[in-house]
């Protein structure tokens, strides 16, 4: 049996990626559907334009390959969709469901991000130097929706999350103010 190449490697993370992409192109409209936050559920509605330029890109890279987007499916992407499904059923405070949401779009995002970077590398290592830019763009696409999650869970929806008891926002001032004075 023949070793498998660097090329055959790079052909299988690409095919992860298209896998994972579209699996994602279906599970963002039911995440942005259940965001409770507007500002959350336009990160995902915007996150899926991006995805589907994503799988668009991926299948270019495909055709300029020779080869066919089609294999197995990524088992990892569907275990992070199943933990955002999750998120969506959580009977929590809307904002607490938002939090769920929001750390179940960063796990798909740093996945991404992982194999588009493995990915890149091999083009690179390959000589592939325009598919290595094109994934260095879906990688940093990958990172700006990280990014906004992160500022998302920071500025909106983490603050909203916060348990108030019968002194309302009072308490979430002195909470705040008891952990400003840890750091």
């Amino acid at each position: 049996m023949p070793r498998a190449s660097l090329h055959d490697l790079f052909l299988e993370d690409l095919r992860d990626l298209y896998s994972a992409e579209t699996q994602l192109v279906k599970a963002l409209p039911k995440m942005a559907k259940a965001a409770d936050a507007r500002e959350l559920r336009a990160a995902f509605e915007e996150h899926l334009a991006v995805t589907r330029g994503q799988v668009e890109r991926l299948d270019r890279l495909f055709d300029g390959l020779g080869e066919k987007a089609k294999g197995k499916k990524s088992v990892e992407m569907a275990g992070l969709i199943e933990r955002a499904r999750e998120a969506i059923a959580r009977d929590a405070h809307p904002a607490v469901r938002d939090a769920a949401l929001i750390g179940a779009g960063q796990r798909v995002e740093h996945h991404e991000m992982a194999g588009y970077e493995a990915a890149r590398t091999y083009a690179r290592l390959l000589g592939y130097d325009d598919a290595a830019d094109e994934l260095q763009e879906a990688l940093d696409e990958e990172a700006e929706a990280d990014v906004r999650l992160t500022e998302l869970a920071q500025t909106v929806i983490l603050i909203e999350a916060e348990e108030p008891d019968e002194d309302g926002p009072a308490r979430k001032k002195a909470g705040r103010k008891k952990a400003a004075a840890r750091r």
